[in-house]
C-alpha cells in the first residue's frame, strides 16, 4: 500500500495587522505540514526565524540566518530534516500495516518517536560531553569572545554552584520540563542565602525572589542554547519550559535635585572627612550620566575644553557629554591633583563606595521611605527602607536620566549623553519624569485667578 503524501515548512504569520506591523525584530514560529489522502497536519516546532531568513521558494532557512536563540540556518535545516525524516518512517511504517491513521494519530505517532529519539541523541551526547565540562568551556569561550565582566563571570559561577548544590551530577538528560521545574522548587523553598540585618549582623534565608530566579533561568537557556549550538544538547524542554513567576516592577531608586543639594550642603564632619570624594564622584555621576565603571575609568586626557570623550566600558559606545557648571567645579578641584593612573577623579572601588555612600546618605537624612514589593512563590512581600539604605553608585546615573526629563529635555538627547540604543530602556524612566512633571503641575494651582 502506498499513501500519497506531502511535507513542507512555512511560517506561521499572524493574520492580526498590529501584529503584521510591530517591526523587523519579530520572530514567526516554523510549522511542518503534512498533507494525505485528503487529511492535512500542521505541527509547530517550537523554531523561530525572521520572515526575511526565511527562504519562502524553497521552504528552509537561509544559510546566513541566526534567530533569537542563537540558532543558525544550518542548525534549524538539519532540525527540519530530521523532522522530515521522523515523518517519513512513520508513514513507512503505516504503509506497512496498511493504515490510514487519522490527525490525531498521526500527531500523537509523530509526538511519541520524535521523544523517543531525543532522549536516546540526547543519551548519547551526554556521554561524549559532560554537563560540567560544557559549562566551563561554556564561561571560557564565551567570557573571552564577549569580553564579559567580572559581574557575568561571577553570576554565572553563583549559577554553576545552585545547579551543583541541586544535583551534583546533574547531566543534560536531568533538565526536562520536570527537572526544571524541581530546580526552579530548590531555588524557591531549599536554597539558603545570607541576608544582612540592620544591625549589621547576618542572618540566614530561605528561598530566592521570584525575579531572581527568573534571571538565572535567562543565564541557565544562555548556557543551554550555546551546549545545543555546539551539538552537546539536544534535549528543548528548556526552550518552551517558562514557569510562572509573579512579579512586579519597583520603583526607581534616584535622588531629586533638592536631595542632592541636601547632601552637597550637608557639612561632614573632621573625623569623616573620607566621605568628601566620595560625594564629589557621586555628584559628578548625577550630573554627567555617567556609570561607576566609565568614571572610575576617566583620564584627563578626556576631558576636553568643554566636554568629555568616553568610550563606555559596558558597551564600547563613544559618547560626548558637555560639561555643565557642576561637573566643571568638580573636575577643576582634581584638575592639579595627582590621581594614580592618570584618573580624572579619585575613585574607590566600587563595594567600598556603595558602602560609605549609604553612610553619607544616612548622615544628611536622606531618608524618604521607599517601599519595594516582591514575591516569593505565591507570597507577597512589602519591604520599607529609608533611600540612604537602597543608594548605590549606580544610583548617580537614574538621578541625572530623570531630572533630565522632569526639566522636559527631549528623550533623544538625554540618550545622547547616556548611550542608550533604544526607547524601551528609557521607558522606566519616562514614566518616572511624567509623574515628577504631574506633581511639579500643581504648585501651579491657586485660587486668585478667577475667570
Amino acid at each position: 500500500m502506498l499513501i500519497k503524501h506531502s511535507i513542507s515548512f512555512g511560517l506561521k504569520t499572524s493574520k492580526t495587522p498590529a501584529d503584521e506591523t510591530c517591526g523587523g525584530d519579530r520572530e514567526y514560529p516554523i510549522r511542518m505540514r503534512i498533507t494525505y489522502c485528503g487529511i492535512r497536519v500542521d505541527v509547530p516546532l517550537g523554531i523561530s526565524i525572521h520572515r526575511d531568513q526565511w527562504d519562502p521558494e524553497n521552504g528552509w532557512a537561509k544559510k546566513d540566518a541566526l534567530n533569537r536563540h542563537g540558532q543558525t540556518g544550518s542548525v534549524i535545516n538539519a532540525t527540519l530534516a530530521e523532522y522530515q525524516n521522523y515523518v517519513e518512517d512513520l508513514f513507512k511504517g503505516y504503509e506497512i500495516e496498511k493504515t490510514i491513521p487519522s490527525a490525531e494519530m498521526f500527531k500523537e505517532a509523530l509526538r511519541k518517536t520524535v521523544k523517543e529519539k531525543t532522549v536516546n541523541l540526547v543519551k548519547k551526547r551526554s556521554k561524549a560531553v559532560e554537563f560540567s565540562v560544557a559549562f566551563k568551556t561554556f564561561t571560557r569561550e564565551c567570557g573571552i569572545k564577549n569580553t564579559w565582566t567580572p559581574q557575568t563571570y561571577e553570576k554565572f559561577d553563583a549559577l554553576w554552584n545552585d545547579l551543583q548544590a541541586f544535583n551534583k551530577n546533574l547531566r543534560f538528560e536531568d533538565l526536562t520540563e520536570e527537572g526544571l521545574t524541581q530546580f526552579v522548587i530548590y531555588l524557591r523553598d531549599t536554597k539558603k542565602i545570607k541576608k544582612k540585618k540592620a544591625t549589621g549582623d547576618e542572618e540566614d534565608e530561605t528561598g530566592l525572589k521570584n525575579s531572581t530566579i527568573g534571571k538565572k533561568l535567562d543565564f541557565l537557556k544562555w548556557f543551554l542554547n550555546w551546549a545545543t549550538e555546539k551539538g552537546y544538547n539536544s534535549l528543548m524542554d528548556y526552550k518552551s519550559f517558562k514557569p510562572k513567576l509573579k512579579s512586579t516592577k519597583n520603583p526607581v531608586v534616584f535622588l531629586s535635585e533638592q536631595e542632592i543639594k541636601k547632601l552637597c550642603d550637608y557639612q561632614i564632619p573632621e573625623g569623616k572627612k573620607h566621605l568628601e570624594k566620595v560625594r564629589d564622584v557621586f555628584v559628578f555621576c548625577c550630573y554627567s550620566s555617567l556609570r561607576y565603571s566609565d568614571v572610575e575609568n576617566l583620564k584627563k586626557s578626556d576631558v576636553k575644553d568643554s566636554f568629555i570623550d568616553v568610550t563606555t566600558v559596558k558597551t564600547a559606545d563613544s559618547i560626548r557629554i558637555e560639561f555643565n557648571k557642576v561637573t566643571q567645579r568638580i573636575l577643576d578641584k582634581y584638575k592639579d591633583v595627582p590621581i594614580p593612573g592618570d584618573k580624572a577623579l579619585p575613585v574607590i572601588s566600587n563595594q567600598k563606595m556603595n558602602a560609605e555612600l549609604k553612610e553619607l546618605c544616612k548622615l544628611a537624612d536622606i531618608s524618604e521611605p521607599v517601599r519595594k514589593t516582591f514575591y516569593k512563590g505565591n507570597e507577597r512581600r512589602d519591604v520599607t527602607s529609608p533611600k540612604h539604605e537602597l543608594v548605590s553608585t549606580h544610583t548617580g546615573r537614574r538621578s541625572f536620566i530623570c531630572n533630565a526629563l522632569a526639566k522636559g529635555i527631549p528623550v533623544n538627547v538625554v540618550m545622547q549623553w547616556t548611550g542608550h540604543a533604544d526607547y524601551k530602556s528609557m521607558k522606566p524612566y519616562v514614566d518616572v519624569a511624567d509623574s515628577i512633571r504631574v506633581q511639579e503641575m500643581q504648585k501651579f494651582n491657586t485660587d486668585d485667578i478667577k475667570i
